[in-house]
């Protein structure tokens, strides 16, 4: 019998969130997709909204309800302006925070831009099972992010623990 934990592969859905961006000109999600493939997982569905929060929250709403989808990826809306709504649409829908996350980007991005990194409302839960991640909308920080925290914390091979193999855990009650 193995030690060695198998990878299992996740469905996951990006949502970008832009007010100018199309889908043409979508870099931050065409990499989260291919990111996600690369390592082995799959597409389980995409979207480009409007900085709403209603649409946000209606969009997320219908992908935490679909026991097939493991976990979103959400891209854009976390900054300052007063456009940037991803935090308040979506904070509301999380069974649980996940601190950590935000923190230790912002640790990571401190590498990289600075103290401009404090402008940053990252953040990661838990919604009905299906795991949430709110990142910037540049490029840059989804390669941060997934590259540094995200792709490791979704493969079941990472040790000592991961997000990947508390799965069939995640609805106790």
């Amino acid at each position: 019998m193995s030690t060695e934990r198998d990878f299992i592969p996740l469905h996951l859905c990006v949502l970008t969130v832009s007010d100018t961006r199309t889908a043409a000109e979508d870099t931050s999600g065409d990499y989260l997709v291919q990111a996600l493939g690369a390592a082995g997982h799959r597409l389980a569905g995409r979207a480009l909204l409007p900085d709403d929060r209603y649409r946000l929250r209606a969009q997320v709403s219908q992908w935490i309800a679909d026991d097939g989808i493991d976990g979103i990826l959400v891209t854009g809306g976390t900054g300052f302006t007063g456009r940037d709504s991803t935090p308040e649409a979506l904070l509301p829908l999380l069974d649980k925070e996940m601190p950590g996350f935000g923190e230790l980007f912002r640790s990571l991005s401190f590498d990289e831009i600075g103290t401009s990194t404090l402008q940053s409302r990252t953040f990661a839960g838990l919604a009905n099972g299906t795991f949430v991640f709110a990142l910037p909308g540049s490029t840059s920080a989804c390669r941060t992010a997934w590259e540094l925290i995200i792709q490791a914390q979704l493969d079941a091979r990472t040790r000592p623990c991961n997000l990947a193999t508390l799965r069939p855990r995640l609805r106790e009650r």
